[in-house]
Parts: structure tokens; C-alpha cells; sequence
């Protein structure tokens, strides 16, 4: 190895990667805002090293050498912290005169990422091939590089398709990045992309596995004002939402549909919390609100056939017609995940993704303080809680619901505050939680009668089949509501952990 004449470039790399069918990415090119400017092309190919163990990953890196034209250019990434697509990292990024890593071009700085006996261990891990087209946008806010790739990455014998749009930033305001995304979603369809290359690459030689992203933790030790950590909580919820994206379209495990909806409950819960503070986005809620819906009837048909009609086949094989109305649940099933996946790839729901990461962006400094909010907050909650759990006796099946909802923003307003009362405030949302799902197992019995009724209206030879389902469903709730009041009055005689006596309902 030879050293390089030429001096390592240290920036901080801010860009949006967005997902684009390559069948669509020639009317990108046709947006009137490409086609004003000239473009130019490369061929780039890149090797991604690591060691044996995978320790540059673990540490939350990237190392790659890339042919660009004549020459390879080494450059070393460091994890980004990314909301939805866009992300914020430190890189190193350096020409070297061969195609061998060469660490005496670093500077001390990477050096400390990228010791010398980790840079001893490097081996080639998988390869990126893709074509760029790239224009360059300057507008009086800033400049812009808009780079559209479509190629492959290659692990071994397993390769994966890139078709990527990817908007980053040379100066200026990261917003523009937004402004520009959402001017371009009007020549095609696009998704946020939160993995990068170097991720897939990873996913492609078995060392990262895409799962479903459950809560995000929110930091609140350093007690931030309080539309700052409205600011914070919103975030955890849209990168829930964003993470679970691809997992979604491309796999067929119902907890990434499951997850998709929490992360909207939870921002939908976080909104509504803001309005205490004049922090109301009643155009945003009103947009979970349309995705929530196109979502929901899949998930309640993924409960159906993956819970409630696999537990009656386990216990009761022998019913007559089970099968049959097991297939007409799956294609209902199959019918309500269509639909979903379509508005998951809908420009509408990319612009509220984009148009929350763009209103999100800023810290938040100023304003009422966090634990005047978070009491205010929480004592609303627990009045909403209390007002329908104290006649829980007298409820039938939309009160229990409308209890079930309550417990729900309940737990998650005190989720978002728990970091500030540790121990107490886990123990008391446990028996939030223990309350909310049993009331949900509730619901799902309740919308399982009118998913039966719905199956048996287009093929009334299934009532018998659809009887005994909905006998045995009843059976096995037999004892669950006496339970759940028990639960319920537990909460209301339980000290608050956000207070400091009892409650008084």
C-alpha cells in the first residue's frame, strides 16, 4: 500500500434517501425541475470491508473503497441518527492511489473508529454496482446533489436490486432537502428509505436481519421543555412508523403491520398532548388518522386467521367446513393487506412523513416546563380513565372499548413521561398494560363476530362452522371480563407515580 498524496476530507454527510420502482424512475427524470438542469452520469463500484467478526459493524461503521472512473476513493462512515430517511453523519473520505484499504490516510480522528489492529483484520464483505445520474441543484437557500442509483448489491452468491433516489445536502438548510423531495413525489411515487447501502449489504451477508422496530426510547434526563420533548416523542414515533416500512412490503411477519399502528397511536396520543401547550397539528393528525384506517382492517384479519382461527383448528380440528372458512378469512385477509399496501406506498403518505421530519427538525428551547405538562397531562388521562372504569360493572362490549382506548392514551402519555419516575412508573403502566390488552382480547372477540357475519354473508353454507368459532371464542373469554374490572379498580386505587398522594376520582 501506498500512501495517497492527497488529504482526507472530514464532513458531515446530510442526505434523504428515498425508495423509487424502476419502472418509475424514467418519469422522474421528466420532472421539469431535472430536466432544467444537465446531467452527469458514473459508474460506481464499491467494496465494502470488515473484519471476520464484524467488528466495524458492532462499532456502528461503514469502510468502503470505490471506483469512481479512474480512480478509488477510500471513505470511512460513521452511524447516522436517522428519523425516516434522513440522516446526519460524520465521514472521511480520501482518493488513494490503488484498491487496497490504506490506513496512513486517516486522520488520528477516524484512526480512534479504525485502529490499526481492527484495520489489520479488514476483508472484502460485499460489493455495491449501481449507475448514478446526478444533477446539481443551487437555489438561493442552498445546494443540493440529487443522485438517482439503480444497480445491485452483491454478498456471495445473494444480490439485492438498488433503485434509489438520494437528495444530499452541500450547503444550506437540511429543510430544502424536503422542499425538494416533495417537489419531485409529483413525478413519482417514493418512499422513505432509512437503510442505507452499507445496511442491506450487511442484511445480504447475514450479519444484520431486518425485525420489527417496537418502542423507541425517548431521552428526557436532561429534563427538556416541554415542546421539546413533544418534539422528542413525535420523532420516536414517526422512526417507529418509518422502520417498519420495508419489513412490511416485502415480508410477510403481521408484527410489522402491528407495529406500523403503534407508532401511530402513539404519535396520535403525543399530538393531542400538544394541544395543552399550543402545539396543535390538526393536519397531521388527520392523516394518521386516513393511514390508521386503510391499516386497521388488515390487522383485524391477521388476528382473526393468525389467533382466533388457529387457536380453534389447534383445539377443535374436526369441525366441519373449518377449512373452508379458514381459506374465505385468508383471502379477506390477503384482500385487506392489498389495500394497505397500497396506501403504505401512496405520495399521500410519503408527504406526511416528509412534512413531519421537515416540522421535527428543529429543537425546541422554549416554553412551559416539562413537568408542569407532564402533570397536567397525565391527570386529564387518568380523569378520562377513572370517569368509564368506576361503572366498569354496568359496561358491555362498547363500553369496555371505549375503557380500552382510555387505558391506551393513559399508557402511552405515561410511557412518554416514565423516563422522569423510573421504578414507580413502570410498576404502575405494567397494570396499565395488563389492563389494556386483556380489554383488547376483549375487542378482538367483538370484531371477530363481525368478521364471521361478514364471511357468512357471502357464503351462508359456513354458519355452522362460523357458530361453533364463535362459541368457542365466547367459552375462552368466559372469566376474562371478571378479571379485567378487578384490574381496572387496581389502577384507580394505585398512587399515581406522576403524583405524590392518591388520587381522588
Amino acid at each position: 500500500m501506498h500512501p495517497s498524496f492527497y488529504l482526507p476530507i472530514m464532513t458531515v454527510e446530510v442526505e434523504l434517501k428515498l425508495a423509487i420502482a424502476r419502472g418509475d424512475a424514467l418519469r422522474l427524470r421528466r420532472h421539469p425541475l431535472l430536466k432544467a438542469l444537465k446531467p452527469s452520469r458514473r459508474k460506481l463500484y464499491g467494496i465494502y470491508f470488515d473484519t471476520p467478526e464484524f467488528d466495524l459493524y458492532r462499532q456502528h461503521g461503514a469502510f468502503r473503497l470505490r471506483r469512481e472512473g479512474y480512480h478509488w476513493v477510500q471513505t470511512l462512515k460513521l452511524d447516522s441518527a436517522a428519523s425516516t430517511a434522513l440522516s446526519v453523519r460524520p465521514e472521511w473520505e480520501v482518493q488513494v492511489t490503488g484498491n487496497q484499504p490504506d490506513i496512513s490516510v486517516l486522520p488520528e480522528v477516524a484512526q480512534k473508529h479504525l485502529t490499526p489492529d481492527l484495520f489489520s483484520r479488514l476483508q472484502p464483505t460485499f460489493v455495491t454496482d449501481f449507475q448514478r445520474t446526478i444533477w446539481l441543484l443551487e437555489r438561493p437557500e442552498g445546494v443540493v446533489e440529487i443522485a438517482l442509483d439503480s444497480g445491485h448489491i452483491r454478498a456471495g452468491e445473494n444480490s439485492l436490486p438498488v433503485s434509489e433516489l438520494e437528495l444530499e445536502l452541500k450547503s444550506g438548510d437540511s429543510r430544502l432537502l424536503i422542499d425538494i423531495a416533495l417537489e419531485l413525489l409529483d413525478a413519482a411515487p417514493m418512499l422513505p428509505e432509512y437503510r442505507s447501502k452499507a445496511l442491506r449489504g450487511y442484511q445480504l451477508a447475514g450479519v444484520w436481519q431486518q425485525k420489527p422496530c417496537k418502542q423507541i426510547a425517548v431521552e428526557m434526563a436532561d429534563h427538556p421543555p416541554a415542546a421539546e420533548a413533544w418534539r422528542r416523542m413525535l420523532l420516536a414515533g414517526l422512526t417507529q412508523l418509518s422502520r417498519n416500512l420495508p419489513g412490511f412490503l416485502h415480508e410477510n411477519d403481521p408484527e410489522y403491520l402491528h407495529q406500523m399502528r403503534v407508532g401511530i397511536r402513539r404519535m396520535r396520543t403525543v399530538l393531542s398532548l400538544g394541544r395543552r401547550i399550543g402545539l396543535a397539528r390538526d393536519d397531521w393528525t388527520s392523516e394518521l388518522r386516513w393511514f390508521m384506517g386503510e391499516l386497521s382492517p388488515a390487522r383485524d384479519w391477521d388476528v382473526m386467521v393468525t389467533e382466533t382461527l388457529a387457536a380453534v383448528q389447534a383445539e377443535l380440528p374436526g369441525i366441519d367446513r373449518l377449512d373452508v372458512l379458514i381459506a374465505a378469512a385468508e383471502r379477506r385477509r390477503a384482500a385487506a393487506q392489498d389495500r394497505a399496501r397500497t396506501a403504505t406506498t401512496e405520495p399521500r403518505l410519503t408527504r406526511l412523513l416528509l412534512s413531519m421530519t421537515q416540522g421535527l427538525i428543529t429543537e425546541m428551547t422554549k416554553g412551559p416546563k416539562l413537568k408542569d405538562w407532564a402533570g397536567a397531562s397525565l391527570n386529564h388521562r387518568l380523569r378520562q380513565f377513572g370517569k368509564l372504569a368506576v361503572n366498569f360493572d354496568q359496561m358491555d362490549s362498547a363500553g369496555r372499548h371505549q375503557l380500552r382506548i382510555a387505558a391506551k392514551h393513559l399508557r402511552y402519555a405515561g410511557e412518554a413521561y416514565a423516563p422522569l419516575h423510573g421504578e414507580k412508573a413502570t410498576r404502575y403502566l405494567a397494570l396499565v398494560t395488563r389492563l389494556q390488552n386483556g380489554l383488547g382480547v376483549a375487542n378482538d372477540v367483538a370484531v371477530a363476530h363481525g368478521l364471521l357475519a361478514e364471511v357468512m354473508d357471502k357464503d351462508r353454507k359456513l354458519a355452522h362452522a362460523a357458530g361453533l368459532v364463535e362459541g368457542f371464542i365466547v367459552a375462552t373469554s368466559i372469566g376474562r371480563v371478571q378479571r379485567m374490572g378487578k384490574l381496572a379498580a387496581e389502577i384507580l386505587a394505585a398512587r399515581p407515580f406522576w403524583q405524590r398522594g392518591k388520587t381522588n376520582m
